[in-house]
């Protein structure tokens, strides 16, 4: 569920290939590109899921135009580097179509690679507007909503839940949290509010204090956090041991353990945008009854990455091939049913779903959500 557009991680020393299954030569390869290991693999393994079985689902009814699918999931580590070179390798598999990638760096490398090679791209979390407004060239699509979209929907709720209270919007400086802050910042001062201050702390710093006296002496009741887990886990636990009594909200990227993991019982109570939980959508009960059958719960990433393969799936049976060009057309033009609901693409390649919603982190887990704004 959580969509991550994450900065890039440290390199490993080689990228790592998993093969689900070895593609018998007529086989129709699908690629999962995404952190199948690191603090991120979680995320990576539901993309797997969510994947593997949906091909599952699709080769019981015949495949794809008359060839079963294959998975091939390789391991980008939230990395550009390495997914710019998992890319390659998926590319050399003879990849059609690919559920990825997660993190920003990661999916805007990938992106030109799958271009090039005329494979379609379809990510199930990476929410940064670039992703598709800069995308560089067709076949690139996203089943997960955009930053800005978060900065509206927070922006909504701020207005409306705290209009008389003094706000404080702080950014990590990465291309996510300054994206993310300054999207809330704009639709809340288009809406009216204007924000006490706003300020900027650098990726791995540990020391908040003094953020936590300018939020005391501004007597600020929210605080609106643009970054990552670590540091807005440290900045809402140092909150609290100071004593000061406020809200804290952030991004997807909050929805992790690791947020709850650094900042403890001070985690109660934080407001997060994310995607609708797909889970709830009447057109995936089947679906989620065969994950839950097989011990999986299907969170997070498994339906939208289940989503992604059935959208290429039904685009490549409608134009009768799994060419490129006509799948990217059918793509383009139809709406497609899904485990997400009924889904097409405007000329970006964002989807036509909700993107997010308001979630309140309750004793170690989210409750909600509250609010749901469309993308258009």
């Amino acid at each position: 569920m959580f969509r991550l557009r994450f900065a890039a991680l440290p390199l490993l020393l080689a990228a790592v290939l998993v093969a689900a299954g070895t593609a018998a030569k007529a086989d129709t390869a699908i690629g999962v590109a995404g952190p199948l290991s690191g603090s991120l693999a979680a995320f990576g393994e539901q993309m797997r899921q969510g994947a593997a079985r949906a091909i599952a689902d699709i080769n019981a009814t015949g495949g794809v135009n008359g060839s079963p699918l294959a998975l091939q999931a390789v391991d980008d580590l939230c990395d550009p580097k390495t997914a710019d070179a998992v890319a390659n390798q998926l590319a050399g598999r003879g990849a059609v179509m690919v559920v990825g990638h997660l993190c920003l760096g990661a999916s805007m490398a990938a992106a030109s690679v799958y271009t090039s090679n005329r494979i379609v791209e379809i990510s199930p979390g990476t929410t940064w507007p670039a992703y598709t407004d800069q995308r560089p060239g067709p076949g690139i699509y996203r089943l997960a909503g955009r930053d800005d979209q978060q900065g509206a929907i927070a922006a909504a709720h701020i207005v409306r839940a705290f209009a008389d209270v003094p706000v404080a919007i702080v950014d990590d400086t990465s291309p996510y949290g300054k994206e993310l802050a300054d999207a809330t910042r704009r639709a809340m001062n288009a809406a009216g509010k204007r924000e006490a201050f706003i300020a900027q702390y650098e990726p791995g710093q540990r020391d908040f204090a003094a953020l936590v006296e300018r939020l005391q002496a501004a007597n600020i009741g929210l605080l609106y956090i643009g970054g990552y887990p670590t540091e807005a886990g440290l900045i809402t636990r140092q909150i609290r041991d100071a004593g000061l009594d406020l809200t804290i909200m952030g991004g997807d990227a909050l929805v992790t353990n690791e947020y709850r993991d650094v900042a403890g019982d001070a985690a109660e109570g934080t407001l997060i945008t994310f995607a609708p939980d797909a889970r709830e959508n009447p057109g995936a009960a089947a679906v989620v009854r065969t994950f839950r059958s097989t011990g999986i719960e299907p969170e997070g990433y498994v339906l939208p990455a289940y989503a992604a393969v059935q959208v290429w799936a039904a685009a490549a049976k409608a134009a009768g091939s799994n060419d490129f060009d006509t799948v990217v057309g059918a793509l383009d033009q139809q709406r497609f049913e899904t485990v997400l609901g009924s889904v097409s693409f405007d000329e970006k390649g964002d989807m036509s779903l909700p993107g997010f919603v308001i979630y309140t982190w309750r004793d170690g887990h989210l409750a909600g959500p509250d609010t749901v704004v469309g993308q258009r």
